[in-house]
């Protein structure tokens, strides 16, 4: 099949060649077979690489499967490449609780969290007044 890619964007190219070859594909040989078929010198390999995979990443038609192999999403099912979002954002809640650090936390947060700011003495809140009436400090 000789056709011209050299006016096609790269990730048209690639999305043309998994199409064809209707097969898994690690991303150095996507890459190596994209670069071929437009006729890219080396050096132009190796400045163009990062967008490349930058733009099949944002591109919604490709899907990676891990181990860096990629593939068109309509050859895929949903349940193979849909990520569960509830598991990235337990994930985050858990590394969340986990951090006690109080500085981090302001009074409400504590108070909501049930934790108690070890540092400070139950009167800190009676100070903290007196330095708003001046009459008090004397």
């Amino acid at each position: 099949m000789a056709e011209n890619y050299r006016n096609e964007s790269m990730v048209d190219v690639a999305y043309s060649y998994l199409k064809e070859v209707n097969k898994i594909t690690k991303f150095a040989e996507l890459f190596d077979a994209v670069c071929e078929r437009i006729g890219l010198s080396v050096e132009q390999k190796e400045e163009l690489i990062s967008t490349f995979y930058t733009n099949l990443s944002l591109d919604g038609r490709f899907v990676t499967l891990g181990d860096n192999e990629w593939d068109l999403r309509i050859n895929q099912t949903y349940d193979k490449v849909h990520i569960d979002m509830n598991d990235v954002y337990s994930d985050i809640e858990e590394e969340t609780k986990a951090n006690t650090d109080l500085e981090e936390y302001d009074k409400e947060e504590i108070e909501a969290e049930g934790l108690k700011d070890d540092d400070s003495d139950e009167d800190d809140d009676d100070r903290s007044d007196d330095y708003d009436n001046p009459s008090k400090l004397d």
